[in-house]
């Protein structure tokens, strides 16, 4: 019955344990639960999916037309043999675009489709760094409220070092209250720390639902090393963005072709089976007929339909290659700002991690040393403690945003997923 009693115990602990210890969010956890629940980039593959099918249906010739009537039918009487030219008339028509039309539709259709792919293909380059930097961010404020805890039992460590003393009448009440003051201050700090880390839990929760809310993985992500920045500006003019553009410009440019073949004719050719009721005087039946025809289109007048209509087209295609040129323009522009940051962010975290921590550390020992020694006055220490914190908070945020800038230069450089 012990034993047993023993057992059962056990694994209401590991059910306990199992239901309160949740897995740390990873930041390549929330990469795929993004991409995979990602509504706007799947909306985008399905409209150039349908633009292919629908590219397929434009290079394809119009349906024939199938004429049917009764001719030269008379009123007086409504007698079918009465009148030798009433005719049962049987038709077919196919029409002919003008020139290529129809091939320059299909092109344009088929770049169209290719625009909404780069489009999809931008929307995941964009999901992933949104996501990575939104994480970063939060992982910052988790960090950043771990660091001011560990501050704020030094401080209450103060605090009560500051009482004992003011007991003691080495020390005055304004230093008993600085040390509670400062302490409240560091209260406060978490508070607003809290309040920015419950903000981007919530942003995170558009690409990533429920997994927001998990605890965050402890290590600061590492990210690939971005390319050299000659290598990422050479490949700018292949980044999906500028695709977009590219294809949307080629659209545009069979447009133009279209516009051209408006000058020539377009046609369409026709058969008739006409059939013919009564005889003929002589008591014969009267001959069936057929009819052949082609119309033709006279574009005789075009100067304001066709003239009009190419000149339209090819300021569109001149619009298309400014937005073009202003894409690359500014995503040159990023790549210049971004990887500056990412190589003075790495210069300053370097110089953190070799003096600045470790000299903030014993400037702030040597401050407690002396102010219980009686050789320095509480104000130095406490300057000396808020400077070990402002460090430490610092070289948390060069690390974070350094990694942040990292996140951009894989935007615009691409990496293999």
């Amino acid at each position: 019955m012990f034993y047993s009693r023993k057992i059962v115990l056990t694994y209401i602990v590991l059910a306990v344990v199992a239901s309160t210890a949740r897995a740390a969010l990873t930041l390549t956890e929330a990469e795929r639960i993004a991409l995979a629940d990602d509504p706007a980039i799947g909306a985008l593959q399905a409209r150039s999916r349908a633009l292919r099918d629908a590219a397929v249906a434009d290079g394809q010739l119009p349906d024939p037309q199938l004429k049917t009537g009764i001719y030269n039918l008379p009123l007086d009487t409504f007698e079918f043999d009465k009148e030798s030219s009433t005719q049962w008339r049987l038709g077919l028509v196919q029409s002919f675009p003008r020139g290529k039309s129809l091939h320059y539709k299909k092109r344009q259709t088929e770049w169209m489709a290719t625009a909404e792919q780069a489009n999809a293909e931008a929307g995941t380059r964009q999901v992933i760094r949104d996501v990575r930097t939104r994480f970063l961010e939060l992982y910052y404020q988790v960090r950043a409220e771990q660091i001011v805890t560990e501050t704020r039992e030094l401080f209450a460590q103060l605090v009560d070092i500051t009482q004992a003393h003011y007991a003691t009448g080495r020390v005055s009440q304004q230093d008993v209250l600085r040390a509670s003051l400062e302490l409240s201050r560091l209260d406060d700090r978490t508070t607003r720390i809290r309040n920015e880390a419950d903000k981007g839990r919530a942003v995170l929760t558009k690409w990533i639902g429920n997994a927001a809310s998990l605890p965050i993985d402890a290590q600061l992500p590492e990210l690939p090393a971005p390319p050299a920045r000659e290598e990422i500006e050479t490949a700018l003019p292949e980044h999906p963005v500028i695709r977009v553009e590219t294809a949307k410009l080629e659209a545009s440019n069979q447009d133009i072709r279209i516009a051209r073949e408006q000058y020539k004719p377009g046609w369409s050719a026709g058969l008739e089976y006409r059939k013919r009721f009564g005889n003929d005087p002589n008591g014969d039946d009267r001959a069936d007929m057929m009819a052949a025809m082609v119309t033709m289109d006279l574009p005789l007048f075009p100067k304001n339909r066709q003239d009009k209509r190419l000149s339209a087209s090819v300021q569109q295609g001149d619009a298309l290659q400014l937005t073009r040129d202003d894409k690359l323009r500014e995503l040159k522009q990023m790549l210049d700002t971004d990887y500056a940051n990412w190589q003075r962010l790495g210069e300053r975290s370097a110089l953190y991690a070799s003096q600045l921590l470790k000299e903030s550390i014993a400037n702030a020992q040597a401050s407690l040393n002396a102010y219980q020694s009686g050789v320095t006055e509480f104000t130095t220490l406490m300057r000396a403690r808020i400077t070990d914190l402002d460090v430490r908070l610092d070289d948390l945020r060069i690390r974070v945003d350094r990694t942040k800038a990292q996140a951009s230069l894989l935007y615009l450089a691409g990496e293999d997923q």
